[in-house]
């Protein structure tokens, strides 16, 4: 009688935790997880989220950090989502392959964002950023300068690289200690996700941003000579693990459409011709279609 008494509390428990979780799986149906380059965290949460929920009904969750960082989060099994998009092709690369856990096997570059350097206006070198050569004024006694980690974010590799083809082209040798120091500099190096909010605060009276940043929060800023020009080529890609694949496929459809490109421009993004790295035959058809339509 006890037994019988038990396996009946059981199954009765059994069909409880059925129906609860059962929404909860609809739920996430409803929600496409996108990891993304901390550089489109306005983007992302303030344009392209709402505009994808009002054009498909899908929620998106964002999670913004540095490529690299989400990228060693993906291949460590830290953290899972749906669709990655990168600053920097070359992050794919370390997800891509057998010996890198198979997390992309294909990726789009479609967008792309040249590096700059913006300043507080309310800083007391924002005058020199108008009369002098931004060197110079990155060299000033008492200037705080923020970027992020090269090992982590593609925008402090791209600092860095900026920084050494200055040096070359003003024939300064010493010019990386004088601005940079270190490559790991901690007086300079931040998580990429709060960069922008210590320059707001005056934190900081400088630092490296890409166009986008500086578009859509009004940052002045100046740009480098032709000869220094480095930029963020973002790309984008469904995780192979993806938990909503097919909530992934829309989310690249949208981004990759006609309504995508245009909120990409108004995010100071320059839209590419999407191009494909990898094995094409393992995207999802409708991307595929996305990506192969005649350039309008």
């Amino acid at each position: 009688m006890v037994c019988k008494l038990l396996r009946t509390i059981g199954f009765a428990l059994g069909l409880a935790i059925t129906a609860a979780s059962a929404p909860a799986r609809a739920a996430d149906n409803g929600t496409v997880s996108v990891l993304y380059a901390g550089s489109l965290v306005n983007l992302m949460e303030h344009s392209v989220g709402p505009a994808f929920r009002q054009a498909t009904g899908l929620n998106l969750q964002g999670y913004a950090a540095g490529s690299n960082k989400i990228a060693n989060e993906i291949k460590g099994r830290l953290r899972r989502g749906d669709v990655f998009i990168s600053a920097s092709p070359k992050v794919n690369g370390s997800l891509m392959g057998e010996v890198n856990g198979n997390h992309v096997t294909w990726y789009v570059t479609f967008a792309r964002s040249p590096l700059m350097i913006g300043y507080n206006p309310r800083s007391k070198f924002a005058r020199d950023f108008k009369t002098r050569r931004w060197d110079k004024v990155l060299q000033e006694p008492g200037i705080r300068i923020g970027r992020t980690d090269p090992k982590l974010d593609p925008k402090g590799a791209f600092a860095m690289q900026m920084v050494t083809r200055a040096a070359e082209l003003y024939h300064q040798p010493d010019l990386v200690q004088k601005i940079l120091g270190a490559p790991e500099n901690p007086a300079q190096v931040l998580p990429e996700e709060t960069l922008i909010g210590r320059l707001q605060s005056g934190q900081l009276d400088a630092g490296f941003f890409y166009s986008t940043e500086i578009s859509d929060l009004k940052i002045p800023a100046v740009a480098p000579d032709a000869a220094l020009h480095t930029q963020a080529d973002y790309t984008l890609t469904i995780l192979a693990d993806a938990p909503n694949a097919a909530g992934a496929a829309k989310f690249v459809d949208f981004l990759l459409s006609r309504q995508g490109k245009a909120l990409l421009e108004v995010h100071g993004i320059e839209v590419a011709k999407p191009a494909v790295t990898g094995n094409p035959l393992t995207m999802p058809a409708s991307v595929q279609a996305v990506v192969e339509a005649p350039v309008q």
